[in-house]
């Protein structure tokens, strides 16, 4: 059951963000059915390590993870951002055959997403309900859902916190932490500073695969949005930003040109060479993690590393 489609905003919100200097794109809008689907692809790309490194962890370390709903009734989980399932029937099955169990929170703005994960956890008899919202709209309803009930373990996976920028991050990890009570967790999966080549392949591949998760924006906004982006005129760059410690996505216009955008009552001109900024994805070394949920309210339970691919999965207490 999927519940609390959000009213859109999509025209709103590029009419605001294409006036921006740097004109930008919000990355949420990069995952329509075309993008969920790509970005799966990306996921299986060599390049891109970050799934595999969580799965791994995930294996040897779920029973772990899910040791503090075991044996607790009214035990829920929430995952924000579920992809394609993959990652939270890995925990489903690890409390199952602890002799767990918890109703399952699905939160995501992506309905193929959600109907996806549905499937495969119902595939598991596992109670599951879907919520195509953000995150925190999402999140409350889950927490009111789960009030007096028994303890909560919260999501943030694929280094999806990466998603927002240094003081954004930690005012988003304090406010999941405001939501949480005594008793509750929050695993959060993130991302490591690894060497620039290795950044910079996993987010501008050779196969392309990562341009046209990108350049699909712009077919999104023609699409749904009456826009006459010229999506040939419009080249995918990533590039490192040692400053932010970030990798930045943009597409960059390649000539003078002039779009609109008809549902956004918007027309805006590109210079060559001008960027519209579509997303970051901001890496951290162990010891930033720690720290970060230490300054939202967190306690640190565990923290595991996949040392091949740099990667770090996190379990904090709300205590």
């Amino acid at each position: 059951m999927t519940i609390g489609s959000p009213a859109s905003t999509f025209a709103a919100e590029v009419a605001r963000d294409l006036r921006l200097q740097p004109k930008q794109l919000q990355s949420k809008y990069l995952y329509d059915a075309l993008g969920s689907s790509l970005f799966d692809a990306i996921c299986r790309l060599p390049w891109y390590r970050v799934t595999r490194a969580e799965s791994r962890l995930l294996t040897a370390h779920a029973r772990e993870v899910v040791r503090p709903l075991v044996r607790k009734a009214g035990s829920t989980v929430v995952e924000l951002g579920c992809g394609n399932g993959e990652k939270i029937v890995l925990l489903a099955e690890a409390l199952l055959a602890s002799g767990g169990s918890a109703r399952v929170h699905l939160i995501d703005i992506s309905p193929q997403a959600l109907e996806q994960t549905e499937e495969r956890l119902t595939r598991l008899h596992v109670s599951v309900v879907g919520h195509q919202s953000p995150y925190e709209e999402g999140l409350r309803r889950a927490a009111a859902a789960a009030a007096g009930g028994g303890p909560m373990l919260v999501l943030l996976l694929g280094s999806n916190i990466g998603n927002f920028d240094g003081p954004e991050a930690l005012n988003f990890l304090q406010r999941i932490r405001a939501t949480l009570g005594p008793l509750d967790f929050l695993l959060l999966g993130t991302d490591l500073v690894k060497p620039e080549r290795e950044l910079l392949l996993a987010y501008d591949d050779p196969l392309g695969v990562t341009a046209a998760f990108n350049r699909n924006l712009l077919v999104r906004v023609n699409r749904e949005l009456g826009g006459d982006f010229d999506i040939e005129r419009f080249g995918h760059v990533a590039l490192w930003n040692e400053a932010e410690q970030r990798v930045e996505m943009h597409l960059e216009s390649g000539t003078a040109q002039m779009v609109h955008v008809a549902a956004a009552d918007l027309t805006v001109r590109f210079e060559p060479g001008e960027r519209i900024w579509t997303e970051s994805s901001c890496k951290y070394t162990p010891e930033q993690v720690q720290q970060m949920g230490a300054d939202a309210d967190f306690a640190i339970c565990e923290q595991w590393i996949d040392q091949k691919a740099r990667f770090a999965l996190t379990l904090f207490g709300a205590a």
